[in-house]
């Protein structure tokens, strides 16, 4: 199977979540901690810890710790590449995948 292929399976299985597609237009706005993304869910912080475990580790989110706060960014990189290739998936191109 192709990389690309992969990497970005596991980055569409995160985002198949409601709540994690929430999250990351949370922080298409900047970085926040937790406790701000927090206020905009009905659950509880170690819920919020499994979505951002599962956004950290495909890649969409990064974090650093900042005395006791996480803070969460949006990788925009990574997300600009998801976007890419979604495009390039359903572009009619010449070196169609049918024609390998």
């Amino acid at each position: 199977m192709n990389s690309n292929y992969e990497i970005h399976t596991k980055i569409l299985k995160a985002l198949s979540d409601q709540s994690r597609l929430q999250i990351i237009d949370l922080l298409s706005c900047g970085e926040k901690c937790g406790c701000e993304i927090l206020e905009s869910f009905k659950f509880t912080q170690p819920t919020l810890s499994h979505h951002m475990k599962v956004l950290i580790d495909c890649g969409l989110v990064e974090s650093r710790k900042d005395g006791v706060w996480n803070l969460y960014k949006l990788n925009v990189n990574n997300a600009n590449k998801l976007v890419l290739f979604l495009m390039n998936l359903i572009s009619e191109k010449e070196n169609c995948i049918c024609n390998s």
